[in-house]
């Protein structure tokens, strides 16, 4: 279970997460539609672990891999927009969220 920090501030690094990679690097995943689903902080709140949604998600693993391969110019540009409210901007990691792929095979399934 999270604590009450650990959520206000998982909530300020998606928001602000979202605006950088909407307007900043809105040319690394072109033609494609990119969701934060999630943000879970480590207790320390050294860690930020951001779940992406891909959509069309045909290659949705060599996209997060060149996402993190960015990743130190997009945690400068988080550090730029959160310095304000936090004491150390966390280390980011992120994965992809493929739960509504799995929902749509499910349906599939379920279906025929």
């Amino acid at each position: 279970m999270d604590s009450k920090r650990q959520t206000q501030v998982a909530g300020l690094v998606q928001k602000e997460l979202a605006n950088i990679l909407q307007f900043k690097f809105n040319g690394l995943v072109p033609g494609r539609l990119l969701t934060i689903t999630g943000v879970r902080m480590s207790p320390d709140l050294g860690l930020a672990k951001i779940y992406l949604s891909i959509f069309p998600s045909t290659d949705g693993q060599s996209i997060i891999k060149e996402i993190n391969t960015n990743v130190s110019r997009i945690r400068y540009e988080l550090g730029n927009a959160i310095r304000n409210d936090v004491r150390r901007v966390p280390e980011l990691v992120f994965y992809l969220d493929d739960s509504f792929d799995e929902v749509e095979r499910i349906e599939k399934a379920l279906k025929s």
